[in-house]
């Protein structure tokens, strides 16, 4: 029976990359000389430092600039409060959503079967599993999850006839 996975992915390295970006693009930028700037990959999400929030604003620009152009669209970040850290500088935790919560996937599962597509869906865990009898049943699921708008970016996966 034809089936495929509902899920939101993101790849590390990617992030990792994109943030090696950032720290070179900063340490020649002018307006960044002389600050203790900088960005890390710590526990699936990066931790920004900057002296002020003008430049945290900044740095949060260059970071979704560079994290786009690697294919992480900015609905995978969840931006933490704003935290003061030691002297003026300023603190912000980003964390990577992975996995869809329950909430998404229930609602997701509300419209399919609102849409009467004659397709089956399951929650496994962070993943939605779609099944059908027929493949056009399938494509017309996954272009309708697509048109939903939902906040958070899903990919398709293990498309099988």
């Amino acid at each position: 029976m034809p089936s495929f996975d509902i899920v939101s992915e993101v790849d590390m390295s990617e992030v990792d990359n994109a943030v090696q970006n950032v720290t070179r693009e900063i340490s020649v930028r002018y307006d960044f000389k002389g600050s203790n700037s900088s960005v890390e990959v710590k526990d699936g999400g990066m931790t920004v430092l900057a002296d002020d929030e003008l430049k945290l604003k900044q740095m949060q620009e260059i970071l979704r600039g560079n994290l786009h152009k690697r294919g992480i669209e900015p609905g995978q970040l969840d931006y933490g409060k704003e935290e003061k850290a030691s002297g003026m500088s300023v603190r912000q935790r980003i964390t990577v959503k992975e996995g869809i919560d329950k909430e998404t996937a229930k609602k997701i599962v509300k419209a399919i079967k609102g849409e009467k597509i004659k397709v089956q869906v399951a929650i496994q865990g962070e993943e939605l599993r779609v099944t059908g009898k027929k493949r056009d049943d399938l494509q017309a699921t996954m272009q309708f999850v697509k048109a939903m708008g939902l906040e958070q970016p899903v990919q398709f996966k293990n498309f099988r006839d």
